[in-house]
């Protein structure tokens, strides 16, 4: 092992050094948020394909297919359309906001009381997010390295937070790319085949594998139905997706580039769940189905592959935590304690605002390192961050695209009666059950759509801001900051 600890001390120094590096080009707040919005389409594509393909998609991937066989693969491939989805019909509209969050889209549309309950739960959401991957890459330090579970976490969250802190969003860029073309060689060109073979081949795995682990729905409609209201909807709404939209430098490369990260996705879904075959088919009896991914490159690779495989999957956490963890402090601080900052008379500072950031995904990410020692399944963080995401503001920023007639009381209603129906149904009803999003997002929808159809439409002059925001036809006070920025 001593060749594979090697190869992920080198890629570690590796990240931390393109990490530095980029810290000299977060010379403004666009910079630090949104990485100037200046990526073109080969950097979107990767960074975008990185942030999405996370510890959850992964770890979880691989631990569905080892459970389910080929239907393991409906969590990611849910993912993958969610993707798509917001690429196809989305992200130029909202590369053309030009805003840093999604509770700022929120005020536009509605007013700025919407951003208020908006950014709470964004928080939340990319928090939990940033715990997801931290317990991933620690499952996967716990079966190869034999180390606690807390000198894991601390170890990689401290690189994730240095280099995060360091550049901001471009120094998140540099290392997803690199981080990107880690997992794709580690993952899908040595894992993926090697697995495969050892297992004898795929004739020898559907004769081995137990009835079912090829049908494409074993893991049960209702089960993909939830993945897709949860999965492929947050996609479609998430903080730390549509950070990645913003900094695109044209609507036509947030679509093109979007597209191709998402049929990406897709691949990666099916080679997770064929991993996870793989192994069910070498080790059928293992004490937890997480511990598959960690045991399949512990057992089935050679020195060096192994060490490269596993740097692809530090890769994928590090990258879902780097960009969960900016996400969360950038709602943090402009959603949130801005809020509490106007209440004091401060001179604004470009140089500051950096600063304040900076601060914010250093406190936040030991937040997070400290909640994913106390928590230990993957999967069930990961429900509950979609689930408040997904119940509570799903149908508010939706329907604020698409309804004209929605308004500001409509979607407060929307964001209390969808949370509180998730969060009240996921306490009586269990963490990973079915029915907090399904009831959730109902009661989200109906009170967005009674309340909107009972009360005053939005003002004609807030709508026709709201569309020329759209159209990409900015207001001199709202060009001036990003004219200066860049």
């Amino acid at each position: 092992m001593t060749v594979d600890y090697l190869v992920i001390a080198a890629y570690l120094l590796g990240i931390i050094g393109v990490g530095w590096w980029g810290k000299r080009r977060a010379a403004s707040k666009s910079d630090f948020l949104v990485a100037g919005r200046r990526l073109g389409p080969f950097l979107y594509t990767g960074t975008m394909a990185a942030v999405v393909l996370g510890g959850a998609s992964t770890i979880g991937g691989v631990r569905l297919g080892y459970t389910y066989g080929i239907s393991g693969a409906a969590m990611v491939f849910a993912i993958g359309l969610g993707l798509l989805a917001l690429s196809v019909f989305f992200s130029a509209r909202i590369a053309r906001l030009r805003v840093y969050t999604v509770a700022e889209m929120l005020s536009l549309r509605y007013g700025d009381a919407a951003s208020v309950i908006s950014g709470v739960v964004m928080w939340i959401y990319t928090l939990m997010l940033a715990v997801t991957s931290t317990i991933a890459y620690a499952s996967v330090f716990d079966v190869l390295f034999d180390v606690p579970r807390w000198v894991a976490v601390v170890v990689g969250g401290t690189i994730v937070v240095g280099y995060s802190a360091l550049g901001g969003m471009w120094s998140i860029t540099l290392t997803d790319m690199v981080q990107f073309v880690v997992k794709s060689l580690g993952v899908l060109l040595l894992l993926l085949p090697i697995a495969v073979v050892k297992a004898g081949g795929f004739g020898a795995m559907a004769d081995r594998l137990p009835h079912g682990y090829l049908s494409p729905t074993s893991i049960g409609g209702q089960t993909i139905v939830t993945f897709v209201l949860i999965y492929t909807f947050g996609m479609l709404i998430g903080q730390d997706i549509w950070q990645r939209v913003f900094t695109a430098r044209s609507a036509k490369v947030a679509a093109w580039g979007g597209t191709v990260a998402g049929i990406y996705c897709l691949v990666y879904a099916l080679a997770g769940a064929m991993i996870g075959m793989a192994t069910k088919t070498l080790y059928p009896n293992l004490a937890a189905a997480d511990q598959a991914f960690a045991t399949i490159v512990k057992h089935a690779l050679p020195t060096g592959a192994r060490g490269l495989v596993l740097a692809a999957a530090l890769s994928a956490m590090m990258s879902t935590a780097s960009g969960a963890l900016i996400a969360s402090a950038t709602v943090a601080n402009n959603d949130i304690w801005a809020r509490l900052r106007r209440r004091v008379p401060v001179r604004a500072q470009e140089h500051d605002e950096v600063r304040s950031n900076r601060l914010a995904i250093a406190v936040l990410g030991i937040v997070a390192m400290v909640i994913a020692c106390a928590l230990g399944d993957v999967i069930e963080a990961l429900t509950v961050a979609y689930n408040l995401l997904v119940g509570g503001l799903l149908v508010p920023i939706l329907g604020g695209l698409l309804w004209r007639r929605g308004n500001l009381q409509g979607a407060l209603t929307a964001m209390i009666a969808g949370g509180t129906t998730v969060i009240v149904l996921m306490v009586t009803d269990g963490l990973l059950a079915n029915e907090p999003i399904y009831y959730g997002l109902l009661a989200s929808l109906v009170a967005y759509v009674v309340a909107s159809l009972l009360t005053r439409p939005t003002e004609a002059a807030v709508l026709q801001a709201w569309r020329r925001r759209l159209a990409g036809e900015q207001e001199p006070a709202a060009a001036a900051p990003e004219l200066s920025a860049a």
